[in-house]
């Protein structure tokens, strides 16, 4: 059980779901591309009750990998879809899940727990599908800056996104006023970004 001020979603259930569940909260991060941040870390929860309705299934590693493709890419798809990229995100999904019960012994968090240093957090990270090098330095944000669980040298391995006093990922939402200055963060980058400077 993570405990922390997080806003990454406005359903007080799925914030709290994702704060008692590790995987569900890799999910998360994972799906958080190519689509509204919120949506993205409500759909742990919302593949969790599906995979309790459907399959008698919490939303855990080991779970998702004897489900199989087949029928992840059907909860995946499944109305409201979890993601613009169903199919893509379940296989992702399904990637990371069986990295987690071969090399971390099912349990998500000894990704980072068991990790030597921020560094090494960072690559075992980076080493999962779907996670590259910005994602990756975002999840360690949010582990650091959100739940206070990072190894030591996260701040500096998670550069810049682990700096302090700054609104620029989703490891800065921790309620609806700072989601919103993280918004503007974005908007200002990508502005930025067609006008060719650098932030």
């Amino acid at each position: 059980m993570l405990t922390g001020d997080i806003y990454l979603t406005p359903d007080p259930e799925a914030n709290d779901f994702l704060k008692a569940n590790a995987f569900g909260l890799l999910v998360g991060m994972l799906l958080d591309q190519q689509i509204p941040m919120e949506r993205a870390f409500s759909a742990p929860y919302l593949l969790d009750r599906r995979l309790h309705k459907h399959h008698g299934l919490e939303l855990q590693p080991a779970a998702i990998v004897s489900l199989g493709e087949e029928q992840l890419v059907a909860m995946f798809s499944e109305k409201p879809a979890l993601h613009r990229f169903p199919k893509s995100m379940a296989t992702k999904c399904l990637s990371v899940a069986e990295r987690i019960v071969a090399d971390y012994h099912n349990d998500a968090s000894a990704l980072w727990e068991e990790a030597s240093s921020g560094s090494d957090a960072l690559l075992r990270l980076q080493s999962l599908n779907g996670f590259g090098i910005d994602k990756a330095k975002i999840f360690l944000a949010l582990l650091g800056k959100r739940f206070h669980v990072a190894p030591e040298g996260w701040q500096a391995a998670s550069e810049p996104f682990g700096r302090a006093d700054e609104f620029r990922s989703v490891a800065d939402a921790s309620s609806p006023q700072a989601l919103e200055k993280v918004r503007a963060f974005k908007t200002s980058m990508k502005l930025a970004h067609k006008t060719g400077q650098r932030m």
